[in-house]
């Protein structure tokens, strides 16, 4: 056997050897400093319910619910309630086959949609309900944040400023009463 290939066995461990320490002394990776951590789902709706809460418009419309659709409503919060968003969803489902145009059945879904982590259903939802709804009060609030909280998550701060500013357009101030 020539001398050549006896010599190449022991060559390749200083090889690898060699490429450990080239290794250990190159300049350490910085780490990637990490992204902000967003609100969770709950803390999202908890800020659209809030923010409904508190709109003291002139207008608030409530209309008559009809009672199959109240019902699955109060069962899909007690779901929620419950941490069961999937059940909840699937109830309020149940009640937009009853009345798909009920502006507050929608708002509802869409944020059930959010608890679920499916923030384009819950967008999409949410204007929906608007383009239905009555443009002013509490669920015109409740509409609009929805949108800015998801915005904000995706990163649209545009997108999240416009929707701001319908959410303040929401609100019809009263007649001074002296």
């Amino acid at each position: 056997m020539p001398a050549s290939t006896r010599r190449l066995p022991l060559a390749l461990p200083a090889v690898v050897a060699a490429s450990w320490l080239l290794a250990a002394c190159s300049p350490p990776v910085p780490p990637r400093p990490a992204a902000p951590p967003g609100p969770s789902n709950a803390q999202m709706v908890a800020s659209i319910r809030a923010a409904g809460d508190k709109e003291q418009s002139v207008i608030n419309v409530h209309p008559l619910a009809d009672p199959g659709t109240a019902t699955l409503s109060d069962a899909a919060r007690g779901d929620e309630q419950a941490g069961r968003y999937a059940d909840a969803a699937a109830k309020l489902d149940q009640a937009l086959k009853l009345a798909p145009g009920a502006p507050e059945l929608l708002q509802e879904r869409a944020e059930a949609a959010i608890y679920l982590g499916d923030y384009a259903t819950a967008e999409r939802l949410a204007r929906q309900s608007w383009s239905l709804g009555p443009k002013l009060g509490p669920l015109c609030v409740r509409n609009w944040q929805t949108v800015v909280e998801l915005r904000r998550r995706a990163g649209d701060a545009a997108g999240a400023a416009t929707a701001r500013q319908q959410v303040a357009a929401c609100h019809e101030a009263g007649v001074p009463r002296y």
